[in-house]
């Protein structure tokens, strides 16, 4: 699976909080709920995005068609505060969701992105923003929150995959490993431990997908990810890990572990509890409310 694919296979719209609100000069929106991840859009009109979530303080502009994602906890603010010499939009129609994390995997996304990332709008943007424009109205069709929730995971992806592309979401950059993907000697070995989880890799078998020495494979690694290979494989598997021991109890340790790489329990329990502070028994007991916190926290972005 892709590494982006991963990120996102946790990152789910809250239906009960997708929303459209029509607005009149003098407004603001204020947002300050706490959720991992909140979507606006203006369908028509424009605002100014502040608070937490500006960049270097300053107001920043978003038009029709502009998608905002703001990485939670912090507060930020929509308001039709215009630029010098300019006028509010006579009405502003404003589209906004927002998307729980969960998982180790996906609360990994959260350490990729700024605080907030406005996207221009393209047609394909625009033509899913007026979908979801059209689903929100308030009928009772079957499966209508489903359609909804879909929709809004689908433009949350598609968002990123076109902010991923924009030159500033690798200048001065994100964690390395984003900017290593598109290196032709670490991405061919990132994308081979996203592969195979599984396999007993080495550093000679990962620079043979690379088609490098180790030496060259580790040196430029480290140099872009900011660890070196076997480390970051480490650090991954047992993301996974916490994830697959989490979304079903049916699922044994043992299991796991091979899912992982592991070839028994035991060595994976040891190395399980070394890096999350917990027997993968423990933490599959452990309420989540505490555990992800602490997860989002070691866990490296």
């Amino acid at each position: 699976m892709d590494p982006f694919d991963e990120l996102l296979r946790g990152v789910r719209a809250d239906g009960d909080d997708l929303g459209r609100t029509e607005l009149s000069p003098p407004w603001e929106r204020r947002f300050d709920g706490g959720a991992p991840l909140t979507l606006c859009a203006p369908l028509r009109g424009e605002g100014w995005l502040s608070g937490a979530a500006a960049e270097d303080g300053e107001p920043r502009l978003v038009r029709a068609g502009d998608v905002v994602v703001v990485r939670g906890p912090g507060p930020f603010v929509l308001s039709d505060r215009p630029a010098p010499g300019t006028e509010p939009a006579d009405r502003t129609v404003l589209l906004t969701g927002t998307f729980h994390a969960r998982g180790v995997v996906a609360r990994r996304l959260l350490g990729v992105l700024p605080p907030a990332l406005v996207v221009p709008g393209d047609e394909e943007c625009l033509s899913l923003l007026r979908t979801l424009e059209a689903q929100i109205a308030p009928t009772c069709q079957p499966g209508q929150q489903v359609v909804r929730d879909r929709l809004l995971d689908w433009l949350l992806v598609c968002t990123l995959r076109a902010w991923f592309d924009l030159p500033e979401a690798v200048t001065p950059g994100p964690p390395g490993w984003i900017r290593a993907l598109g290196d032709e000697v670490t991405g061919p070995a990132l994308r081979a431990m996203h592969a195979a989880p599984d396999r007993s890799w080495t550093l000679a078998a990962l620079a043979r997908e690379a088609g490098v020495s180790r030496t060259t494979l580790a040196d430029r690694f480290t140099r872009l990810v900011g660890e070196p290979p076997l480390t970051y494989l480490t650090d991954w598997r047992m993301a996974l890990a916490a994830d697959l021991l989490t979304e079903s109890t049916a699922v044994t340790v043992a299991s796991v572990a091979r899912r992982v790489g592991y070839a028994d329990a035991f060595g994976f329990s040891a190395a399980f509890k070394r890096f999350h502070g917990a027997s993968p028994s423990e933490y599959r007991r452990t309420p989540r409310t505490g555990a992800d916190r602490a997860d989002a926290e070691h866990s490296p972005a």
